[in-house]
């Protein structure tokens, strides 16, 4: 019953077919031709229609597999999402299942996304909270149809729970298994009756994750561990500068080495192809390649943010506005002048990239990877191979990690491993393997930025203006969500979180200039706001401890329009002890609190940091945040998305960063892009507010706040502002 059906062909077509080499990228030139999905007032998702034979299958023994059409990194939307349509369906838990959906926009549309099939931006439950619960309510109501006819009752005495529809009167009942075929045969509801929230037994609660036994025990299956029959394995020799291309190559060393198959040019580099990865890796080694950097991007980290700070001298163009600035700065009793620099940050997933793809007897060809953006993956290879999007067939796997990496405009790695397949004459499967360096090196990196600043308040510390200018690469320009997202020149996702401010300034002015360096960028966990919530936050409290408010109460104050926001920061505050450490004092020499509060992605979070600050570095003692994410689905899940976002974000706050020397990349693994230890993960509390708003993301907005809370404690223990991020304390005073 209720089976999910065959993938249909993509909404999506090329408008060309061909492949641009450029910034070390393929690129194939497609559009959507659609508007945005998110208008002003938002999509109306309560409209979706009952689709249960797409989102759910029962079968004779019982088992319910729900059928999710979003990539799981690890998040845990596999059991947020499977608990939305089981609560709905009465299912007992311990026969839920999951499965990834196909590639089919026009079934699995990301409806907060555009006319795309794809994760991001949080939207996983949020999309899907009302499409699931009207799959699981109909699938419901056609068991409790199929029931009532066979014992010839009323429907309305049918009862259904843990996996049981029962009749009382009778004494009769059935398991779902037994149901389903005939059931599947019933037409479906088209407004099935949603259970009111105090019939729900599933959301809300801390069910078990339906990962957790696989990830455990190893039997779960990501890209890496893909063997299809007669598979091969490739690795690209890549362009150490961003742009440049091969100008000539010598194979004949590469050739020699144990089981290297072939060595073919490809539009990244040159690929060497082999019995496996260790031998493909020694081939590469040994290859001699002649690179033309004419096209490429040569200039250092410094002299980019040398460019970058000449450029923050003009206005750039506007993103926000209201009031007049200038002229209320000129008035101002008191202004601070500030810059926030932010160096490139790569993703750094777990899982380095990777897929596997193969040429079927039917002509049509398998793909097996962790997918983030089917419709723009399906497309993109289906242009290299000639076909059409129906006939790439996309085989889901759980993913090492992403943080946005696998979700590239470009569909870059699978676009590459397209052209591997396709120059090696698709004689066998190729997985194509990228190694820790090449990923580190790789490009697509959170952009780097610079904020320059200048605010004022008045003599009773009130904010009387905000000028504020921002320079950094677009990620949106130049790729298919251009004209979806970039707006008289200014895209959303690079202003997002300082244009939209909650704050009540009266005077204000947010201006952006795009950065035009060769280097490759991206989304990375939480996109702008990376870098706007910092300097938003960092400037506030820089404001209140000019006015000699304390930084809560002084947030509090520019928030009264913003009552979920408050709500975060006071819950936050109040669970921290803030109120008890009077304007902030520190308890000892070297430690104090910071905090920060901030919107993303539809989820309020609220942080408080207690650091120690010293001549040894940096120590996080204690997190304490407050999140407000409408509907908590699963709280257990929220709060390891919190706790991870700690983990990954402090890494990034403390000394994470990616440099160029004369355009190549420096760090290439872990011993230079150290990742958060276990040993300096600090305590994290969190703290849900109770909602019955519709359920917003969580996996990315625990980033935003960290990096400013820390960076306000600093100042609480040291007297000292750090303005750039990772946060740097050789040289400060005191510390």
């Amino acid at each position: 019953m209720l089976n999910a059906r065959r993938p249909n062909a993509s909404p999506v077509r090329p408008s060309r077919r061909g492949l641009l080499a450029g910034a070390g990228a393929i690129v194939v030139a497609f559009r959507l031709d659609a508007k945005p999905a998110r208008a002003a007032a938002g999509p109306d998702l309560a409209s979706v229609k009952a689709q249960p034979n797409a989102f759910v299958r029962i079968a004779p023994d019982d088992t319910v597999t729900v059928v999710i059409k979003h990539l799981d990194m690890g998040q845990g939307n596999t059991t947020g999402l499977a608990t939305i349509l089981a609560d709905e369906l009465c299912a007992d838990w311990k026969t839920v299942r999951t499965e990834f959906a196909p590639a089919d926009a026009t079934l699995y549309n990301n409806s907060l996304m555009g006319p795309i099939q794809g994760t991001g931006g949080s939207t996983a439950v949020a999309n899907s909270w009302f499409q699931l619960r009207k799959a699981g309510a109909a699938a419901r109501e056609m068991l409790m149809a199929e029931a009532a006819f066979r014992w010839k009752v009323p429907v309305s005495e049918i009862t259904v729970a843990d996996g049981v529809v029962r009749h009382a009167a009778s004494g009769r009942q059935a398991r779902f298994g037994e149901l389903a075929a005939s059931a599947a045969s019933l037409p479906v509801p088209s407004e099935p009756r949603l259970k009111d929230p105090s019939e729900w037994k599933l959301i809300g609660q801390t069910v078990p994750r339906l990962d957790s036994v696989a990830k455990t025990n190893g039997s779960a299956i990501y890209s890496l561990d893909i063997r299809r029959p007669n598979q091969v394995t490739a690795v690209v020799a890549r362009a150490p500068r961003f742009g440049a291309t091969v100008k000539g190559f010598d194979a004949a060393a590469a050739r020699t080495v144990a089981g290297v198959l072939d060595v073919v040019q490809v539009p990244t580099g040159v690929a060497v192809i082999a019995r496996d990865t260790w031998a493909a890796m020694k081939g590469r080694e040994a290859l001699t390649v002649t690179w033309d950097d004419s096209t490429a991007e040569t200039r250092s980290s410094e002299a980019i943010l040398a460019e970058y700070r000449e450029r923050a001298k003009g206005p750039g163009l506007t993103a926000s506005e209201r009031g007049d600035p200038q002229a209320a700065l000129k008035g101002a009793a008191k202004v601070i002048e500030a810059e926030f620099t932010f160096p490139y940050l790569a993703h750094a997933a777990m899982e380095p990239l990777n897929a596997t793809i193969e040429r079927a007897a039917d002509g049509g060809y398998d793909v097996y990877a962790g997918f983030q953006f089917q419709t723009v993956e399906q497309a993109t290879m289906a242009a290299i191979l000639g076909v059409t999007p129906d006939r790439v067939r996309l085989h889901s796997n759980w993913a090492g990690g992403s943080f946005g990496r696998r979700a590239t405009p470009t569909a870059d790695y699978l676009a590459e491993a397209a052209t591997v397949l396709k120059a090696s004459g698709e004689k066998a499967p190729v997985h194509l393997v990228w190694t820790r360096e090449d990923d580190m090196a790789g490009g697509y990196y959170r952009p780097t930025v610079l904020h320059k600043v200048r605010a004022g308040i008045d003599a009773k510390g009130a904010v009387v203006g905000w000028d504020h200018v921002m320079v950094g690469k677009s990620i949106m320009i130049g790729s298919p969500f251009e004209a979806m997202i970039v707006k008289n020149g200014i895209d959303s996702t690079t202003v997002e979180g300082a244009s939209d401010t909650p704050y009540a300034l009266p005077a204000y002015r947010f201006g952006v200039h795009n950065g035009r360096e060769g280097v490759p960028v991206l989304w990375w966990r939480s996109v702008g706001h990376t870098h706007t919530a910092h300097v938003m936050e960092v400037m506030i409290d820089e404001l209140a401890h000019a006015a000699d408010v304390d930084p809560v109460a002084y947030r509090l104050s520019l928030l009264a329009q913003a009552p979920r926001l408050s709500g975060v920061l006071k819950l936050a505050a109040d669970k921290a002890g803030w109120s008890a450490k009077a304007q902030n004092k520190p308890q000892e020499k070297g430690r104090g609190l910071g905090v920060a509060v901030h919107e993303s992605f539809g989820s309020y979070v609220a942080m408080v940091a207690d650091v120690t600050a010293q001549d040894s570095g940096i120590r996080v003692n204690r997190i304490v945040a407050a999140v407000d994410v409408g509907i908590p689905v699963n709280p257990d899940v929220i709060r390891a998305q919190v706790e991870g976002a700690v983990g990954f974000a402090l890494s990034a706050v403390l000394r994470n960063r990616i440099t160029l020397k004369d355009g190549q990349v420096q760090e290439h693994n872990f011993d230079a892009y150290e990742p958060t230890r276990m040993s300096e993960m600090p305590k994290v509390e969190v703290h849900i507010v109770p909602s019955q708003a519709a359920p917003t993301g969580i996996g990315e907005p625990g980033v935003p706040v960290l990096a400013p809370a820390i960076a306000n404690a600093v100042f609480s223990a040291t007297g000292q502002r750090l303005r750039a991020l990772p946060l740097d304390l050789s040289g400060v005073k005191g510390a």
